[in-house]
């Protein structure tokens, strides 16, 4: 599943890398994240589309670990955002984690991702949901 879209996405990372003192998950791992990754899809996938707060908990936990693998040199924030847009779509609804000029989404999404903060994604995604017409 996600190992899919990151074949289509881009190339594989091979350096460590890491942002504000925090490493990134270690490449030689990087196979046993992606099959972690594509449970957790699977595992939102069974969700029923009638409890959001239970969906954006899934979606948030699946953007955590999204993040923290961080597979690309460059541009893993807008490919988790729309990955993750493209998930909730499957259950008929929308969500826009980049709104322009919203700072309050802008510094929300930033706090979750960067201290791994599943919690502030979760409240963040569930304030977002709309069900697409």
């Amino acid at each position: 599943m996600f190992q899919d879209v990151y074949d289509w996405a881009g190339k594989r990372r091979t350096v460590e890398i890491s942002k504000e003192g925090k490493q990134f998950f270690p490449t030689n791992y990087f196979d046993t994240a992606f099959e972690y990754i594509d449970k957790l899809i699977a595992d939102y996938r069974i969700c029923s589309t009638e409890n959001n707060r239970e969906l954006s908990e899934k979606l948030a936990a699946i953007l955590d670990a999204i993040n923290y693998l961080h597979p690309f040199r460059e541009g893993n924030g807008r490919t988790q955002r729309e990955f993750i847009r493209i998930l909730a779509l499957e259950k008929g609804l929308l969500l826009n984690l980049n709104p322009p000029d919203n700072t309050e989404v802008y510094e929300r999404y930033m706090t979750g991702t960067i201290d791994g903060n599943v919690e502030v994604l979760s409240s963040l995604i569930l304030d977002l949901l709309s069900e697409s017409k």
